[in-house]
C-alpha cells in the first residue's frame, strides 16, 4: 500500500450515478468485513483516523485529491449500510449542507428507535454540536464547515468527521474526532485533521492557549463592561497598542503571521451594538469554563476572537497560533487521477468481497447448525 500526502483542493463536481452505486457497494462489503473481523468498535476507531478514511476514499475510487472524497465517501458509506444499521451496530448521522443540520434530530430518532436512555440521547447530540462549534469557534483556521456526521454506535461510543472550505484559498479541510480518546472538548480533541496546507489559525484548542481562554470566561463572567470598554479601546487606538512594549498593564501583540496578519485589529468588522448583547446575555448564563462559554447560543467566533484580543492585550495572556493539522490508489479517480476508474477492475472486486461475505454467512449458519446438532446429542 502506497502512502502520501493527500490534498485536499475545492471540488465542485458531481460523482457519477455509476461510480457512486459501485461505491455503495464496496463501501457496505468492506464494512462487513471489518466488522465481522474486528468488531463495530474498530471500524469507528479506523473511520477517526485521517490516514484511514483518505485510503478508504482511495479503494472506493473516488478523487484523492478531492474535497469530494470526504462527502462522497460518507454518503456512499451512509447508503450502503442503510438497513443494515441495527445488525452491525453502527449508526450514520448527518451529511452534507442542509443535512448535517439533521444530525441532532436523526441521533434522537436512532436512540429512541434503539430505546437508548436519554441521557446517552443527550450526550451524543451534544458531542455533535460541541465538536461543530469547537471547529468553527475555538479553532478560527478560515475554513467554514459544510460537512458535519456523527457516527456512533450501541455503547454510546462516537466519531464525528466534518469537513470546512476555504473558497478564497480553493481548499477544503476534514476534522476527526473520536470519542475514547477524548480528555477535553476544547483542549486538543482531535483524533486528526488532515490538510495540505498550513494557515496561521486563532487556537484556543491548544494547551497553550489556556491562560488566554480562563481569563476570556472571567470578562463576561465577572466584568462585562471593562471588558466592552477595553475593546473599544483596543479598536480606537490600536497602531498605538501593537507598537508598544510590554509594560504594568499591556503587553506587545506581534501581529506578523498571526489570526490578523492581512488587516490591522482596528479594521476589524466588530458589531458592537451586537456584540454587547451577547457578552450580557453570556454574563447572565455565568459559564463554569470556555467549554460552557462555548456551547452558549449566539457565541460564535468573532466573540471568542474579542475576548481573545482583550485577554491577550490587556492580560497578556497570548493564544496559540499554531495550525494543529497534521498529515493510495487502488480503482483510479473519477476524474482521471492518477488514471481513469476501470470499471472492470472495479466490478471484480465488488464480487470478490460480496463473495467472500455470502461464504462467511453460509459458514456462519454451518457453525450454529453444528453447534445445535451437538447440543441436542449431549442433552439426556
Amino acid at each position: 500500500m502506497r502512502t502520501g500526502i493527500a490534498t485536499v483542493p475545492l471540488d465542485y463536481g458531481k460523482c457519477p450515478y455509476w461510480l457512486f452505486e459501485r461505491m455503495k457497494r464496496l463501501a457496505r462489503g468492506i464494512t462487513l468485513a471489518v466488522v465481522e473481523e474486528f468488531g463495530v468498535e474498530e471500524l469507528l476507531k479506523r473511520l477517526s483516523d485521517p490516514t484511514w478514511f483518505q485510503s478508504l476514499g482511495c479503494v472506493m475510487g473516488f478523487d484523492w485529491n478531492s474535497s469530494g472524497l470526504t462527502t462522497t465517501t460518507l454518503g456512499a458509506l451512509k447508503e450502503g449500510i442503510k438497513g443494515l444499521e441495527s445488525n452491525l451496530g453502527i449508526f450514520i448521522c448527518g451529511g452534507k449542507g442542509k443535512t448535517s443540520r439533521k444530525t441532532p434530530e436523526q441521533i434522537q430518532n436512532w436512540g429512541e428507535f434503539l430505546g437508548l436512555p436519554m441521557e446517552k440521547i443527550d450526550n451524543l447530540i451534544y458531542a455533535s454540536k460541541i465538536s461543530a462549534k469547537v471547529d468553527n469557534n475555538a479553532l478560527q483556521d478560515s475554513f467554514q464547515l459544510y460537512h458535519h456526521n456523527l457516527v456512533f454506535t450501541k455503547s454510546g461510543n462516537w466519531t464525528v468527521i466534518q469537513q470546512g472550505m476555504n473558497e478564497k484559498l480553493s481548499k477544503a479541510r476534514r476534522y476527526h474526532w473520536l470519542s475514547s480518546s477524548i480528555k477535553d472538548f476544547v483542549e486538543e480533541p482531535h483524533s486528526g485533521i488532515i490538510s495540505d496546507g498550513k494557515v496561521n489559525p486563532l487556537n484556543l484548542t491548544d494547551k497553550k492557549s489556556r491562560k488566554n481562554k480562563s481569563i476570556s470566561v472571567e470578562l463576561v463572567k465577572e466584568e462585562p463592561g471593562i471588558f466592552l470598554k477595553d475593546l473599544k479601546m483596543i479598536l480606537s487606538k490600536s497602531d498605538s497598542l501593537i507598537k508598544q512594549k510590554k509594560s504594568e498593564k499591556f503587553t506587545d501583540i506581534e501581529l506578523n503571521n498571526v489570526e490578523f496578519h492581512w488587516h490591522s485589529v482596528v479594521k476589524e468588522k466588530f458589531d458592537l451594538k451586537r456584540l454587547e448583547k451577547t457578552i450580557f446575555f453570556v454574563n447572565q448564563q455565568s459559564p463554569q469554563n470556555f467549554e460552557e462559554l462555548l456551547s452558549l447560543r449566539g457565541v460564535g467566533p468573532k466573540t471568542i476572537r474579542a475576548l481573545s484580543l482583550v485577554s491577550e492585550i490587556i492580560h497578556g495572556a497570548k493564544p496559540s497560533y499554531e495550525d494543529p493539522a497534521r498529515y493510495t490508489f487502488a480503482h483510479g479517480g473519477k476524474d482521471g487521477t492518477p488514471y481513469f476508474v476501470e470499471k472492470d477492475t472495479y466490478d471484480e472486486t465488488l464480487a470478490v468481497i460480496e463473495r467472500g461475505i455470502k461464504i462467511s454467512k453460509i459458514n456462519q449458519r454451518e457453525k450454529l447448525h453444528a453447534l445445535r446438532r451437538l447440543d441436542s446429542k449431549n442433552r439426556p
